[in-house]
């Protein structure tokens, strides 16, 4: 029955992060949010949730502490930086960074937390901000299997499929095995488009074929009508799978596992980026397909 009132303490408040701490309050856990811009975290104090005023005053309130930021150099900074989660902790509190970066990044901060005592989880998601508004995401878990155990409940809150991969860093490599998936089936769509425009295919007639057959996936249900309307507005920004791809590739270069088609879409979205897309979503990928035709597909 315990396990019900953990008291829970959510950093980063942005596409994902806002509806993920909103479904755990929902769920009735004790809640406490930090966010560098205050008023992201507006929404949640309307419902009740305590407002922190740096990731050392969640700590201090909190069993867990979850971080959704962007990247490996932000969750070094909540942990360890002024103010940060490590200055308001006791021994035992369980941190769970659900952000993407590399499984060696989630070996050091494992690493260096417990020497203050506190547990670590790697635990990234997949499912986009539908998946974080409606409580359906897929979350890949890395650690102590006691820990996920433990605080399993808080995850449930948040994702339908929980999956425990393994040792610390497991986590992260399950999701840059699926943002390879992920990104080559944006680019699949994007190239599927550009082909069936320029050779005057309605989009009512690709769209119909590609979800009703073998092509069909998540991109293609949710995304594919969403560059056929022109919206690039981000469920997941361009610039944070360019990062997981340059992960993806770092690994790959290590261990030596041949990743042609990554890397070709690594280098598209260095594109996208370099054209000023980064903060669209990734189906934004269409522009460097109009760039590359000469022309509009919109």
């Amino acid at each position: 029955m315990w396990l019900i009132m953990l008291r829970v303490g959510f950093i980063g408040l942005g596409i994902m992060g806002s509806p993920m701490a909103t479904n755990i309050a929902r769920k009735g856990f004790p809640l406490t949010v930090y966010n560098r811009t205050k008023s992201k975290a507006e929404p949640l104090a309307e419902m009740g949730v305590s407002i922190a005023s740096s990731p050392s005053e969640v700590a201090r309130s909190s069993d867990v502490v979850i971080g959704m930021v962007t990247d490996a150099p932000d969750v070094e900074a909540i942990l360890f930086g002024p103010g940060g989660v490590v200055e308001g902790a006791r021994e035992g509190l369980v941190f769970i960074d659900m952000s993407t970066n590399s499984p060696e990044h989630a070996k050091s901060f494992a690493a260096r937390l417990a020497k203050a005592g506190i547990e670590f989880l790697d635990a990234p998601v997949t499912g986009g901000d539908k998946g974080a508004r409606e409580g359906t995401l897929t979350i890949m878990v890395g650690g102590r299997r006691e820990t996920f155990e433990a605080v399993r409940p808080v995850l449930e809150a948040m994702g339908k499929v929980i999956v425990y991969g393994g040792d610390v860093g497991s986590g992260q490599l399950l999701k840059l095995c699926n943002q390879i998936v992920v990104g080559i089936d944006m680019m699949a769509v994007a190239e599927a488009l550009t082909l069936a425009r320029g050779a005057g295919v309605s989009d009512e007639a690709l769209l119909t074929v590609l979800s009703s057959g073998a092509a069909n996936s998540f991109t293609v249900q949710y995304y594919l009508p969403k560059i056929m309307k022109g919206d690039l507005e981000p469920g997941f920004k361009a610039a944070h799978l360019r990062k997981d791809l340059r992960y993806v590739m770092d690994l790959a270069s290590r261990i030596h596992a041949p990743l042609p088609g990554s890397s070709i879409l690594l280098q598209l979205y260095e594109s996208l980026v370099a054209k000023g897309l980064g903060d669209k979503g990734t189906q934004a990928l269409i522009k460097v397909y109009e760039d590359l035709s000469g022309s509009s597909i919109h």
